[in-house]
Parts: structure tokens; C-alpha cells; sequence
């Protein structure tokens, strides 16, 4: 009668443990999930996200390597051609740029930003991302 009533025992505890195991592999297939809904963001390449001509890629990439200034002054001249996601991106990239020299200014073009953004958007995971820089 003992032996019947350990192995009942052992039984019990290894359907216990299975039904743990399932349980925790449930978990962290979501967490998985979860992480890849969030992580593409890191993965987006601006160059490919829609919404510029290609004609304005290299005046583009003249105006970054000046700087806040010059990213300033391309937006000025050019950002009416560019739509979201890309001008977004580009917006994003000049308030990183403006932070040292104008913290203010590139506070209130990141808002204006994530107000624009939908959190569907391509851009959306960066600006979750870098909302606590701008604050």
C-alpha cells in the first residue's frame, strides 16, 4: 500500500511540475513576442522609411555633417517635400543634434513630433525611446 501511495505521489508531482513548465514556457514566449513588437524601431533604417525624394538624400547628408545649424536650414528649405515617416526621423535626428546648443528649442520640435507620430508609425519606437532626453 506504500508503494502505491508514493508512486500516486510521484505522479501528482510530475504532472505538477509539467503544468509549471508549460506555464513558464507560455510566459516567455509572450515576453518574447512582447520584446519583438518593441525592438523593431532599433532596426529601422531612416534611408528606407517613406516619405522623401530620393533627389534630397545627399543635400540631406551635406546638412548633417554641419550640424544642428545645417540640418536647421535644410528643414527650412526642404521640409515641405518630406512627409512622415522620414521627416519625423529627420526632425529627430536635428533635436539631438540642437540639444547642447538650444536644449529649449529642441524640446518643443520633439514635442511637436511626438504629438504628429501615431504609435503605429515606423518612427514610434524612437520617439518612445528618447521621450525621457526631451522631458
Amino acid at each position: 500500500m506504500n508503494s502505491k501511495l508514493i508512486g500516486a505521489l510521484f505522479f501528482v508531482l510530475a504532472l505538477v511540475a509539467g503544468w509549471k513548465m508549460v506555464a513558464y514556457y507560455k510566459q516567455v514566449a509572450t515576453e518574447t513576442r512582447t520584446q519583438e513588437k518593441v525592438e523593431p524601431g532599433a532596426e529601422v533604417k531612416p534611408e528606407q522609411l517613406p516619405g522623401m525624394p530620393y533627389q534630397l538624400e545627399s543635400s540631406l547628408a551635406a546638412a548633417e555633417k554641419n550640424g544642428a545649424k545645417g540640418m536647421r536650414d535644410w528643414l527650412r528649405t526642404f521640409g515641405r517635400q518630406v512627409n512622415d515617416p522620414r521627416k519625423a526621423w529627420i526632425e529627430i535626428d536635428y533635436c539631438l543634434a540642437l540639444m547642447r546648443e538650444n536644449p529649449k528649442e529642441a524640446r518643443r520640435v520633439f514635442q511637436t513630433v511626438k504629438e504628429r507620430i501615431s504609435t503605429n508609425s515606423p518612427v514610434y519606437p524612437r520617439v518612445r525611446q528618447l521621450e525621457r532626453t526631451f522631458e
